[in-house]
């Protein structure tokens, strides 16, 4: 089973680390048979699995049900549970009774976004109280309104320093690794460079420590919008698309359920009812 260790083991063999998305029970059952090594149910669930425009309006409530559904099919990728927005950002004490509920639901370790001294202390008695703690740095979702939206992050060298010190704050307060989102490949090279913990890229080219990316937007499931650091792997919006189109069909046309798909009734009942 993996755990925290296992990606700071993967960082001091310069092995990468591959991290995906899952917010359903079958989804987490193929990754972990992929051994994927770590699963992060993300509250990018907001949009691809519950319809949100955005990921505000999800609760812990709503992520601690997918947690569970996750846990239930992984058995042994690392899974993180995302504190959605506003779920930890009240005191240190919300965060960790969120953070707790989290670990409750079958995560093995939860992930904040930002740096701030609020975080930090979060960080830091998460970590102490039994934990583990994935920073999230860069392009950070939940403050999107206040950044100005969708914007690359990291993009001067007094910016890339400013990221790389809170990276360092996150570090020393107990974080295990640190995701590092939307920026350039040099800035998060840079960043990897000085930091002793892993970094995990998510448009943030190759040279962090392992990636991440959302399940359904790599395999073609998710098609609202297709970010541009994501590759597809497979198309199976227009796979499930065509096997739906054709059950409908083989349905209309009586083709569908065939003697093979139906069940029959014993012969000497059939003969009772004349």
């Amino acid at each position: 089973m993996k755990t925290v260790n296992t990606f700071q083991r993967l960082k001091d063999n310069n092995e990468k680390i591959a991290m995906l998305t899952a917010y359903d029970y079958s989804t987490a059952q193929v990754l972990d048979k992929a051994e994927i090594d770590g699963i992060l149910v993300g509250d990018s669930l907001a949009m691809v699995a519950l319809g949100y425009e955005n990921t505000y309006n999800i609760t812990i409530d709503e992520m601690l049900v997918f947690v569970k559904a996750v846990s239930r099919g992984a058995k042994n990728s690392f899974i993180v549970g995302d504190m959605p927005f506003m779920s930890y950002n009240l005191s240190v004490e919300q965060g960790l009774e969120n953070a707790s509920k989290m670990i409750k639901a079958g995560a093995s370790a939860v992930k904040l976004e930002g740096c701030n001294e609020h975080i930090l202390n979060l960080v830091r008695r998460a970590v102490e109280s039994g934990i583990p703690v994935l920073g999230h740095l860069g392009f950070t979702p939940q403050l999107m309104n206040t950044i100005g939206g969708y914007r690359i992050q990291g993009k001067s060298a007094d910016k890339i320093e400013q990221i790389l010190e809170c990276a360092k704050k996150l570090e020393q307060a107990g974080c295990f690794a640190v995701v590092l989102e939307l920026m350039p490949a040099e800035s998060a090279k840079y960043i990897t460079e000085n930091l002793n913990i892993p970094t995990i890229g998510i448009g943030a080219g190759k040279d962090c420590s392992g990636q991440i990316v959302v399940t359904d937007d790599i395999l073609g499931k998710f098609t609202d919008f297709t970010p541009k650091f994501v590759k597809k792997y497979a198309n199976l919006h227009d796979v499930v698309l065509g096997g739906v189109c054709a059950y409908k069909r083989e349905v209309k046309e009586e083709i569908f359920p065939s003697q093979k798909e139906s069940f029959e009734l014993d012969e000497r009942e059939k003969a009772r009812l004349g």
